[in-house]
């Protein structure tokens, strides 16, 4: 199993709309990119988030199906508007 995380920080000016599209678009991978096996998304609600308002967790098979991920048509037209919109922190870990 391979996990992949993150959090945003929006830009200023980023509107409700804009945020609630980045998710629906996220959840939407359930079912699009083979491999992926869980999806969760939506406000980061710990004590010490700071500016990072917006959290994800991704659950993917293994590493290669990770790596296939990125590739991704469904991907790659996410992040074409979304990393303008955004501040991100990313980490990764095989579990």
């Amino acid at each position: 199993m391979f996990i992949h995380g993150f959090l945003f920080r929006w830009q200023p000016g980023v509107t409700e709309e804009q945020i609630a599209g980045a998710q629906r678009e996220i959840l939407a991978f359930r079912g699009v990119i083979p491999g992926l096996r869980e999806v969760h998304v939506g406000e980061n609600v710990a004590v010490n988030k700071g500016d990072y308002t917006f959290a994800g967790v991704m659950i993917f098979e293994n590493k290669e199906i990770y790596a296939g991920y990125w590739a991704h048509p469904a991907h790659q037209a996410l992040l074409q508007w979304l990393m303008p919109l955004i501040e991100p922190i990313e980490f990764d870990l095989e579990a």
